[in-house]
């Protein structure tokens, strides 16, 4: 009998995977279009890892779109400007300034807490759109085709007129959809968030990247009293530094000793030193092919998949968070309008045809953006002779100038 009334409760509904960024960006966009839906979070709380992640322009137009934006510029600095420094010299190789004017209008960017924002979508929707500890572990067809039964762990089924997946790298409805399996790109990544409780950081308000020698690495303030760091690099052949992921104190001991081996400030070790770390010590930086998306069944009649999901992406250009807010924005926009023409053919063919529209839009954005950042962290990271000379000397500008690229894009409003 429970597994009846789940089954009926969810009857008729939009069913999200993932209470991520993209889940309850998604989430929220059709609430606000008068949308009603049910997102299943596999976590039994809301999710914390991560710290923080850059909130370029775009995405800020996405959060607008939603409601939120002015809440995260309350509680996170604008940042001026972008210092790149050479991890094999110490010096500068790029200043650039974050504040000129893109094609589209001004830029901005701040380094925003995840669970900040997470918190302040989650209070946008009605209580109950979230339900913890459901995750999907499987999907069928129901008998007349025009519904997913989606199995749960705990037995029970829950019948959906639309599936939207927003699982995440590892999602079970891109799998479903036959999307390409995440490729990985032999590179590791792992970070950090430092507290100076009394503030005087010293940090600018400015990212600061060090490229080269292996690693790749970025510094920055999140507000007067947190600086948040990320650290990307190669294991070695040999597995020397194999040992990196048992504790928090072993990840932390590995950054501290690479950065100390290269022209890295005291400033930044200090920062590291002073960290905790994330409950992730040492994540695999995984990808998408983008020539499989451009041929890929982004949406297959009722089911669609958004962020993670459907672009993973090493974090190069710090664009993973800000395109999942643009899918969200999109694919609430499509859906709602689809919902709302009524009178224009039967509700099925109009919510097939909104997924497929959301396809096309995104489908060469998503593309672009994995291939631009797997080709950044390329060049970055580098330690190749070669290679670093071509960055330092001929690349630097043409790579930092890439940074505002994709920022550059307007998702539009819902």
């Amino acid at each position: 009998m429970a597994g009846e009334i789940q089954q009926q409760d969810a009857a008729g509904e939009i069913v999200i995977a993932g209470a991520g960024l993209a889940g309850l960006a998604v989430a929220l966009g059709l609430h606000r279009k008068g949308v009603r839906c049910v997102v299943l979070e596999s976590s039994p709380v809301r999710r914390t890892s991560g710290f923080a992640f850059f909130t370029w322009t775009n995405a800020f137009r996405a959060l607008d779109a939603l409601g939120v934006g002015d809440k995260m510029r309350g509680r996170h600095l604008r940042l001026q400007g972008v210092r790149v420094v050479s991890s094999s010299t110490g010096k500068v190789a790029q200043e650039m300034d974050l504040r000129v004017k893109g094609k589209l209008g001004p830029h901005e960017v701040r380094c925003v807490h995840r669970n900040v924002l997470l918190q302040a979508l989650e209070e946008e929707l009605p209580a109950g759109t979230i339900r913890y500890s459901s995750k999907i572990v499987s999907i069928d067809q129901d008998e007349h085709g025009s519904s997913k039964i989606l199995h749960l762990p705990d037995g029970t089924t829950l019948r959906a007129k639309v599936l939207i997946g927003c699982d995440g790298i590892n999602s079970v409805v891109s799998k479903w959809l036959g999307l390409a399996k995440p490729s990985d790109s032999g590179r590791l990544a792992t970070r950090g968030l430092a507290h100076y409780p009394d503030g005087g950081h010293g940090f600018e308000p400015k990212i600061l990247q060090l490229v080269g020698e292996g690693f790749r690495a970025g510094v920055v303030p999140t507000s007067d009293t947190d600086v948040y760091w990320f650290f990307t690099w190669s294991p070695s052949p040999d597995g020397n530094d194999s040992a990196v992921d048992r504790s928090p104190a072993a990840m932390k001991q590995f950054v501290l000793t690479t950065m100390r081996g290269a022209q890295v400030s005291p400033q930044v070790l200090e920062a590291v030193e002073r960290s905790e770390m994330s409950d992730v010590l040492a994540a695999p930086l995984r990808y998408r092919s983008p020539l499989s998306l451009l041929f890929a069944s982004i949406s297959k009649g009722n089911v669609c998949v958004a962020g993670d999901a459907l672009h993973p992406t090493t974090p190069d250009l710090a664009q993973g968070a800000c395109t999942a807010l643009e899918d969200g924005v999109v694919l609430a926009r499509c859906i709602g309008d689809a919902m709302a023409a009524d009178g224009a053919g039967e509700e099925k063919e109009r919510i097939e045809a909104a997924l497929s529209r959301y396809a096309g839009i995104r489908r060469w954005r998503s593309a672009q953006v994995i291939a631009a950042s797997y080709v950044v962290g390329f060049f970055q990271e580098s330690d190749h002779a070669v290679v670093s000379f071509v960055r330092d000397k001929l690349l630097s500008g043409v790579l930092a100038r890439t940074l505002l690229m994709m920022p550059d894009h307007d998702c539009g409003k819902l």
